[in-house]
């Protein structure tokens, strides 16, 4: 078979011909759309820079390849231009185009001496003279060092860099390496800064207003983000953060999990031969951070090392009123509470090249996370007006957890474009959620006191592989199997004492327990295919069975077996100077160990939440289309939206029967949920080290479903609303290393079956000082205004509940990088991406 081109990736716009010439604005190449800059369709009018090629040149069957790089051998120079001067004539009669990692490979070379270009906008030619060729012989060049060109340097930019937010085929990519104002943070705070995502107070992410979605860690899955993907969030620093991805219209090659789309961590690595260190510090007012990172490499052997811990601590208030509408019972609630938290991973990793077209590679990554929370409730009731009780509560809250990830992933290249792979992991999450409270009398003396323990146990064993391979120049197929097997474990016990003594169990809330067993079979083919008119075509399905078998202390829960077809269609073309990509998939969103666990949460005795075993996934349709544009130094991006989401996992309230003025939350398989909106995100380069972007989503929320009515009897309800959110950003690139960075953003209220949750905003500052190669020093300031302040609103026939709380979380924090080693180019073995994601577990 052919070489497939890289035209056949779904949404590149350009020309299918063997070479491409000039810097990104002169074409595509290595997976980005033609266009300019990051994949950016050129604004430029003129017709792209390209060699004059000799005609009717011979060709031969050798070759010459080599690596670019910067000459201070640290970074790549990506899509650097190669060409091959005849040594007579001086013209280019051949040439290619450097990828992404800087590395080259000009094929069917005939036998001769030739002269090799090497040039790219921001560094100086390089002219490498006299390579002889023989017949049949490959010559490999080796490091090729290319300076940076005394202007470039004065204005201290390269133009060929990555903009801090890339628009590419399937994805937003948003650069965070580049993002001064999270370092020494974790994920959550290079998270805020991403276009369509918003992060509430507790770190929980929402894609386009749904938190249905998957979060993968270079392309993995984890358990320790189906159990909490705000906990997740926090284990991750945000220091070894490269980019991350927003995937709104996955291909048939993902799992169907995910209603709204994929979020993609992709974390930093290391294609250096030797060995080097990177040590990363912060101290602030809520937080601190110690991250440690390792890499050797030698020959065919690749090991990386890394350790990352932070320390954060908070403090936090709260009001709440609440009236039950059927007894006239109000109740009036403040709290004021201290939270201490501590996050760790760790990492082992190795890579080794089996031969020159099999590699393998493993990886082990412990977590652990610590976070406490000391809270004092102080609640009251009335009736009519007339005091009918009231208490204090101290209550220690403590959630622990240690993960543990294990993966072995085998590659084979049979010719270029195909390839097949083998993927493994093991992965297994332990947590403990206890809370102790001491009901206190006015001279703060204890009456009694209750303990709650709740152990979970999460584990998943995932099996994949992957087969791709061109067909002739402009198609290509796609086909794989995946087994996920999963089980969660959760036991839970009540304890009650006096105020001294011993504690026994409650006769109230009786200890249980729940086992709960998930086996997923999938299978998936698609089918890329490129027309001579230059639209671009990614068809693909997905089939999934899934098995599931449960139960608790009251006996077996009896969860019948479903099957999914899940199909996806991707179609783009670009037109001078815009793409325009039209997409359609189907997702399902299969409940989640917060949204599952029985135990029975009564941290506040008045506002009681647990979950529901019984649930049933939900399914949902998603269609988009967009229009990226190029528009002088301006790049603008326009996203239309459709989702419904059909048997919709949906989090209700209702009024105790048992406990005067309480109020359970719950999940249900209620109703449905719909959602029409634009995403408009645009970039402006003001000057060559000045650049501004932002963006406004909108979206009209439409809830429908069921709830209890006065009377008793479930009724239907629905909400609707728009939502408005919004972010803007700019950077600023100085002389002498320095860099500034600011930033600002609001997400509005969002809409619930019941009610509303309340909108926020965040800003943030941050300068970096950079000390050559070596060492950096920064200082990054957020919400130094004041803290955020969240208001929530629930009203259904029975209940009204109105909430507000106060996060102090202003921050500001000095940061401190330094680099260690002596590292020289090499090119970087590819690895299996295990692009699937497994299910289970966001917190609704």
């Amino acid at each position: 078979m052919k070489k497939i081109l890289l035209t056949l990736l779904i949404g590149l716009g350009f020309n299918a011909t063997f070479a491409q010439w000039g810097p990104p604005g002169g074409g595509g190449g290595m997976g980005r759309p033609g266009g300019g800059e990051n994949g950016r369709p050129s604004g430029n009018t003129q017709k792209p820079a390209t060699l004059d090629l000799e005609a009717n040149v011979p060709k031969g069957n050798s070759k010459i390849s080599g690596n670019v790089v910067d000459d201070a051998l640290t970074t790549a120079v990506e899509f650097a231009n190669i060409a091959l001067i005849d040594i007579t004539t001086k013209k280019p009669i051949d040439g290619t185009m450097a990828d992404e990692k800087g590395f080259f490979s000009m094929k069917r070379v005939a036998a001769g001496t030739y002269n090799v270009q090497v040039s790219f906008i921001g560094f100086e030619n390089k002219i490498i003279e006299k390579v002889v060729v023989e017949k049949g012989k490959d010559v490999e060049l080796g490091v090729i060092k290319l300076k940076q060109s005394a202007k470039q340097l004065d204005e201290l930019v390269v133009s060929g860099q990555a903009a801090m937010i890339e628009e590419k085929v399937d994805r937003l990519v948003y650069n965070a390496e580049k993002d001064l104002s999270a370092k020494g943070g974790d994920a959550s705070d290079i998270l805020k800064n991403v276009p369509m995502l918003s992060v509430d107070l507790e770190g929980n992410v929402s894609l386009r207003g749904s938190e249905n979605i998957r979060v993968l860690i270079n392309n993995k899955p984890s358990t320790i983000v189906a159990s909490s993907i705000a906990d997740a969030l926090k284990m991750i620093p945000a220091d070894i953060i490269k980019s991350v991805e927003v995937i709104t219209s996955p291909s048939a090659k993902y799992d169907a999990e995910g209603s709204a789309g994929i979020i993609n961590i992709i974390t930093k690595k290391s294609s250096l031969q030797g060995l080097n260190l990177n040590i990363d510090s912060g101290v602030g007012l809520r937080g601190s951070n110690l991250g440690l990172n390792g890499n050797f490499r030698k020959g065919k052997l690749g090991i990386t090392l890394g350790g990352f811990g932070r320390a954060f601590y908070n403090k936090s208030a709260g009001e709440t009123t609440q009236l039950l509408k059927s007894t006239g019972v109000s109740t009036e609630q403040n709290q004021e509470g201290n939270h201490f938290g501590m996050f760790g991973r760790y990492n082992i990793g190795l890579d080794y090249e089996l031969a020159k077209n099999q590699s393998l590679s493993g990886t082990l990554a412990f977590g652990l996370r610590s976070f406490d929370r000391d809270q004092i409730l102080n609640s009251s009731s009335f009736l009519n007006g007339s005091l009918l009780n009231s208490s204090i509560r101290d209550i220690s809250s403590i959630d622990r957890s240690n993960s543990m990830d294990a993966n072995v992933d085998y590659i084979r290249t049979f010719k270029p474009g195909q390839e097949w792979s083998v993927s493994t992991q093991f992965s297994q999450n332990k947590l403990i959620n206890n809370f102790d409270s001491d009901l206190l009398n006015i001279s703060n003396e204890i009456l009694s006191r209750q303990k709650n323990i709740n152990d979970n146990l999460n584990t998943e064993i995932t099996v994949q592989s992957d087969y791709v391979s061109p067909i002739g120049k402009k198609q290509q197929i796609e086909f794989g199997a995946k087994g996920v097997f999963r089980t969660v474990e959760s036991e839970f016990e009540y304890l009650l004492a006096n105020p001294t003594g011993s504690f026994s169990s409650d006769a109230r809330n009786p200890s249980g327990y729940l086992n709960y067993s998930q086996n997923v079979m999938a299978a998936y083919a698609s089918y890329l295919f490129s027309t001579k008119k230059k639209f671009n075509f990614k068809l693909g399905a997905r089939y999934e069975y899934t098995e599931i078998s449960a139960d608790d202390s009251r006996g077996n829960i009896e969860i019948p077996a479903y099957s999914n077809l899940v199909p996806s269609i991707n179609v783009s073309k670009t037109i001078k100077a815009s793409t325009y990509k039209l997409g359609y998939n189907r997702r399902i969103q299969r409940p989640g160990l917060q949204q599952l666990n029985p135990n029975v949460n009564l941290v506040n005795p008045l506002n009681i939440s647990y979950g529901n075993a019984s649930l049933n996934p939900e399914l949902t349709d998603n269609v988009e289309f967009s229009l990226s544009k190029s528009i002088k130094k301006s790049y603008l991006t326009v996203s239309l939206f459709a989702r419904q989401s059909n048997n919709s996992i949906t989090r209700v309230s209702f009024a105790s029967d048992s406990i005067p003025g309480a109020i359970i939350t719950t999940f249900e398989n209620i109703g449905k949920e719909q959602t029409l909106g634009t995403n408009v995100f645009g970039n402006v380069i003001l000057s060559s080290n000045w650049t501004l972007n932002g963006g406004i989503d909108v979206y009209y929320r439409y809830l429908e479903g069921f709830q209890t009515g006065l009377t008793g009897i479930s009724e239907k309800v629905s909400n609707d609303g728009i939502i408005l959110s919004g972010r803007l950003m700019t950077n600023l690139k100085l002389k002498k290393g320095w860099a500034m960075q600011a930033g600002g953003g609001m997400r509005g209220n969002n809409i619930n079956l019941q009610g509303t949750q309340g909108g926020m905003g965040m800003y943030s500052l941050g300068i970096r000082k950079d000390f050559g190669k070596k060492a950096s020093f920064g200082m990054a300031a957020e919400n130094f205004f004041g803290g955020m302040v969240m208001r929530n609103a629930t009203d259904t026939p029975v209940i009204s509940q109105k909430s507000v709380n106060y996060m102090y979380n202003s921050n500001i924090k000095a940061t401190f990088s330094y680099k260690i080693g002596n590292m020289r180019f090499v090119a970087e073995k590819k690895k299996v991406k295990n692009d699937d994601v497994k299910s289970g577990g966001e917190e609704n």
